[in-house]
Parts: structure tokens; C-alpha cells; sequence
């Protein structure tokens, strides 16, 4: 059963293109241009090239952000994902939980991802919802209203790996070292952040995925969660290795999936120099740690 968990006006999103300065040891973005609605963006997110995979030029529609997280659990590895239809596409995907950057933000993009992580990453036990903590700091707690929160009881988030070229915001480096590629398809800079996620005890924790949706009705944006379809997803993974198999958890118990078309967004996909060419990659190529 879905249940609504939050319900507001549409904010006018507003971001910026990037002009993307990439070499072999360093990618350099700049945020350049007048602000761009939604709408704009999109207009810009079309197919590009590059000649050289390691050293170009190009100025990108937007900025993304996503987090590429490891979880344990009775004493298995997994890697959290989110199952998204893309009509737009023509897949059906497994992705990184991820969002797009908005302009006031796009020199401190992990702001951006605490906040999608708040509002998409929902724990839950008998005791309550879990919010969170990124290292000292505790996530917004965007469903405070109408989901109780378990007093005594957080999940936290560590940085687990950081990639080896640096990354900059015009002369700032980000020092949680992301790992960025410039998705050529959709004309798109993504920064993927590296993070562990560890729970407290708990037997009886579910792992849901928040969905966030206009209401064509109320014209309203609403958030809903279904404790029957969770969408949020374990990869196992067996020293470092994709298994294969796939798992919701519910009441603390793993339940594996089954989705014979399923894909990988292409954030699993290959990736040249700073460069990912490709839409998706086939389940479950891409998923050992990256």
C-alpha cells in the first residue's frame, strides 16, 4: 500500500551549465551562463563528443551528484541500489540513489547528495525511522511530520573510498575525492561519492526507497513510499564481486529478487579517461567495487 509522507509546492529548480576543463590528472568545472529552470536543462542534455577521452573541453548541461554506497549485513556485502523505469529510455534499471545539483550548490555538490540521501534513503524499525548522520553531521529529516524517528537510534555514513585524479570547482578541490565521468548521451557531468553505510543492531529493519512525483490533480509534488515494492535494492557482493543476486530487506530478512530484464544504469557502465559512452550496461556487469 503506498502511502504519501509528504506533499509540497513545486520549488523552481534552478541550476547552471558547466564548462568542463578535463586533462589527464585533473577535472576542472565551472559553473557559466544565466540560471536554468528544469525545463532548460533538459534542452541541453544532448548527445556530445569528445575527441580525446582524457583531455577536452566542453560546457555541460547540468551537474549531478550520486552515492555509491556499501552496506553490511548478517555478515554479507551488499551495495544499495534504486530500480527506476525510464520511459524516456526505454530501460528498466538499477541505479545509484542520485540527484541534480542545483546552482546555489554546485560548488559544494555533497550538500546537494546529503539531502537527496535524507529524502530517498528511508530505515525503518519497530521502534521507528532511523535518521541519519554523515560523519558529524546529521542529515535533514525532511519527513519528520508523519514518520516517527527512532529516539535512540541512527544510521551513519562514511567515506569509504576516494578516487585517485582530483576533482575542482573552479580552484576548489573537492577533498572527498569523487570519481567523475562526463556522460557523452545525455551531455552530463556526474560526481560519484564513495560512502559506507553501517546501522545499529537491529533485527527488524526494513530498507525502503522514497518516490517523489507531481500530482497532476493537486499540482503538488508528493512523496510516497510502499512497503510492498521497497525499490530499494542489496547487490550482493563477495569480496568485492558481483554475485548475481539481489535482495530487498524486510523485518531484517533478505529477499531475493528476480527481474530477468533488468539493467545497470551507466554508472556501472565502462568508463574511458573521464568518459562513459553508454546509457546502461547489463545486470550484473559493472557492479564489483569501482
Amino acid at each position: 500500500m503506498v502511502t504519501i509522507i509528504a506533499r509540497h509546492d513545486p520549488v523552481a529548480f534552478k541550476t547552471q551549465a558547466i564548462h568542463i576543463q578535463a586533462s589527464p590528472e585533473v577535472l576542472r568545472y565551472t559553473p557559466v551562463g544565466n540560471p536554468l529552470s528544469f525545463e532548460q536543462m533538459l534542452e541541453l542534455r544532448r548527445p556530445v563528443q569528445v575527441d580525446d577521452s582524457d583531455s577536452f573541453e566542453l560546457t555541460a548541461a547540468n551537474l549531478g551528484v550520486s552515492a555509491d554506497i556499501t552496506f553490511r549485513w548478517q555478515q554479507r556485502d551488499f551495495r544499495l541500489l534504486v530500480r527506476q523505469q525510464r520511459p524516456d529510455r526505454g530501460d528498466d534499471v538499477l541505479k545509484l540513489l542520485s540527484g541534480y545539483v542545483p546552482a546555489h550548490e554546485l560548488r559544494l555538490p555533497l550538500l546537494t547528495l546529503m539531502t537527496e540521501l535524507a529524502e530517498e534513503l528511508l530505515l525503518e524499525t519497530d521502534q521507528g525511522w532511523l535518521p541519519g548522520r554523515y560523519q558529524d553531521i546529521w542529515l535533514p529529516t525532511p519527513y519528520a511530520d508523519t514518520l516517527l524517528p527512532d529516539r535512540n537510534r541512527w544510521y551513519s555514513l562514511s567515506p569509504h573510498q576516494g578516487a585517485a585524479r582530483a576533482v575542482l570547482c573552479r580552484e576548489l578541490n573537492l577533498l572527498e575525492r569523487p570519481r567523475a565521468y562526463v556522460h557523452l548521451p545525455t551531455n552530463s557531468l556526474q560526481l560519484v561519492y564513495h560512502m559506507h553505510l553501517s546501522v545499529p543492531r537491529c533485527a527488524d529493519l526494513n530498507a525502503l526507497h522514497a518516490d517523489e512525483s507531481l500530482d497532476p490533480q493537486s499540482g503538488q509534488l508528493q512523496a510516497q513510499l510502499d512497503h510492498q515494492q521497497p525499490d530499494l535494492y542489496l547487490a550482493e557482493l563477495i569480496d568485492g564481486t558481483a554475485s548475481g543476486r539481489v535482495f530487498t530487506l524486510v523485518k531484517g530478512e533478505l529477499i531475493e529478487q528476480h527481474h530477468p530484464h533488468l539493467m545497470l544504469s551507466e554508472a556501472f557502465a565502462p568508463q574511458t579517461g573521464w568518459v562513459v559512452s553508454d546509457s546502461h550496461c547489463a545486470w550484473p556487469n559493472g557492479l564489483g567495487l569501482s
